[in-house]
């Protein structure tokens, strides 16, 4: 089933670009080339890594291809949910109970029935492995899953829990494999094969080379325009970007995946087009509250007014990527709360950092009680972007005193530093849509990334902790609402983040490729609505 798309907006936005060193193997099966057909049903897609590990039931691999095998029980839309698996659904008055009507006639690429028993197996999989899953607060409420009979499926949670169709619809984890491809009924330590219910079928797969997807000849929904997919792997953006101009590949997706200056070239080009959605996720700093230096609220507050964050969109992004005042965007639910930004202010911030007692040193660097104004910023230094912004905020605020230790560490490194609280100062990235803003702020309550340990220093954390947790399992949508007003005010105003732009998804592709655009998962690509013409 196709699922709404965002309207494509040829706006400004931005990317994250994580540039990696090298060039892949770009040897891949032969892809015919008839472009100048109106019959053309062959795509030619590029990622910076291959696949990886496919299980949906994991975090291994990429979404997109997951997202092009696998469905689950609900799509996310535009304009709320819509049936996929489960064709209809009813919830308890209390919240508590979800019943699901479970398609009929849908059968996995390997020909197994996909009825509700189908359904239960692979819940129960997802349970047996249910600590790689407590991000999902719905894993933490869950009484019980049962299927009364081959056409019904039905999901008991101990509380309601409004998020439970956003958990259900996104990649993963709830996406369905054939029972026949687990391993003794387990997806814990891996499928045997990658199959599923959606649109596509993975043909053949080289890795650090090319996947090969062809359209699933038993897909209950339309048939998808494009019947075979091709994805090659070249890890180097400029490498990317020659393969589209040489008509080698037909499109480049993703907020990863293009650079500004890509964007801006091909703006008014007639050859190859440019999408870009709405924000999607917002590009941030995170405080450590625990620091010596940082758990001062003023000092944050100082940071934020030291921060030029339309110099950062201006000089880095050329201005594609627009500067963020707060840290979710407006156009999030719920996040529309009036919250006064922290406009840049060179002097203010200098007043402030004095009035809290950082006074110039003879060397120009701030102290207090003979203590130096120094400050680790952790980044990943795959991204060229967080470096280049870094400099930047080294440069700047060595200007009001403060000596700012830029610190690069390959991905997994940085990534268990900020979820160890190893850090004074770390780049991340909120969740994103659709996940944002509840699976953003339930995993604050622990210690899933950076934000659990950068908070324990906050005088009101266990104040806040408890209005997410009311507002999970809030049934009252005025109550719901002024519960976000209550945690995202706090959280501005304890200045926990430096939000510094918004990021947004992109695409870029050949003219005659249609039907290009964006959906409510933003890592999903959505080849099933694009045709040639």
């Amino acid at each position: 089933m196709k699922k709404n798309r965002l309207g494509v907006i040829l706006m400004a936005g931005a990317l994250v670009l994580s540039m990696l060193a090298g060039c892949g193997n770009t040897d891949t099966p032969e892809v015919s080339s008839d472009a100048d057909t109106s019959t053309k049903d062959e795509l030619v897609f590029v990622n910076y890594r291959d696949i990886r590990d496919l299980n949906p039931h994991l975090y291994g691999g990429e979404m997109y291809a997951q997202e092009m095998l696998f469905e689950s029980l609900v799509n996310i839309t535009e304009d709320g949910y819509e049936g996929c698996l489960a064709e209809d659904w009813e919830i308890s008055e209390d919240g508590k109970v979800y019943t699901f009507k479970i398609r009929e006639g849908v059968t996995f690429s390997d020909g197994t029935v996909c009825d509700a028993n189908a359904i239960l197996a692979n819940f129960n999989a997802i349970i047996e492995n249910k600590d790689r899953h407590t991000w999902l607060e719905m894993m933490n409420l869950l009484v019980g899953v049962s299927a009364p009979d081959e056409n019904t499926f039905v999901i008991e949670l101990s509380k309601p829990y409004y998020p439970m169709l956003t958990e259900l619809g996104v990649t993963r984890p709830f996406a369905m494999v054939s029972p026949a491809a687990m391993k003794d009924g387990s997806t814990k330590d891996g499928v045997n094969e990658y199959i599923g219910t959606g649109p596509y079928v993975l043909k053949e797969f080289v890795t650090d080379q090319y996947a090969v997807f062809e359209a699933n000849e038993n897909y209950w929904g339309e048939q998808p325009a494009i019947k075979k997919i091709t994805v090659k792997v070249i890890p180097d953006n400029q490498t990317r970007i020659m393969a589209l101009e040489k008509g080698e590949i037909d499109l480049i997706y993703g907020k990863n995946m293009i650079d500004a200056d890509a964007v801006n070239k091909y703006l008014d080009s007639d050859e190859i087009k440019v999408a870009l959605s709405t924000p999607t996720s917002t590009r941030q700093i995170v405080l450590n509250t625990t620091n010596s230096i940082l758990s001062d609220t003023a000092v944050r507050q100082a940071l934020q007014y030291a921060t030029n964050r339309q110099a950062i969109s201006d000089g880095i992004f050329y201005g594609l990527e627009e500067p963020a005042d707060t840290l979710f965007a407006t156009t999030i639910p719920y996040c529309n709360v009036e919250l006064e930004a922290y406009a840049y202010d060179e002097n203010l911030a200098d007043e402030m950092l004095t009035q809290a007692g950082w006074v110039l040193g003879a060397d120009g660097v701030r102290e207090k009680d003979g203590q130096k104004m120094a400050l680790d910023l952790l980044y990943n230094s795959d991204s060229v972007t967080e470096k280049a912004i870094a400099e930047y905020l080294q440069s700047e605020y060595a200007k009001l005193g403060i000596e700012l230790n830029i610190i690069g560490q390959e991905e997994q490194s940085y990534r268990d530093n900020m979820k160890g609280g190893n850090f004074d100062m770390v780049f991340n990235i909120c969740w994103g849509t659709p996940y944002d803003p509840q699976s953003s702020l339930a995993a604050m309550r622990a210690p899933v990334y950076g934000d659990y340990a950068a908070q324990q220093g906050l005088h009101d954390k266990a104040e806040i902790d408890d209005a997410i947790t009311k507002i999970l399992t809030s049934t009252d949508e005025e109550e719901r609402q002024e519960l976000y007003r209550f945690v995202l005010t706090r959280l501005h105003e304890d200045a926990v983040y430096i939000p510094l732009t918004f990021e947004c998804n992109k695409s870029i592709y050949r003219a005659d490729l249609q039907g290009v655009g964006f959906t409510q998962t933003q890592y999903e690509v959505p080849f099933a609505d694009m045709y040639f013409e």
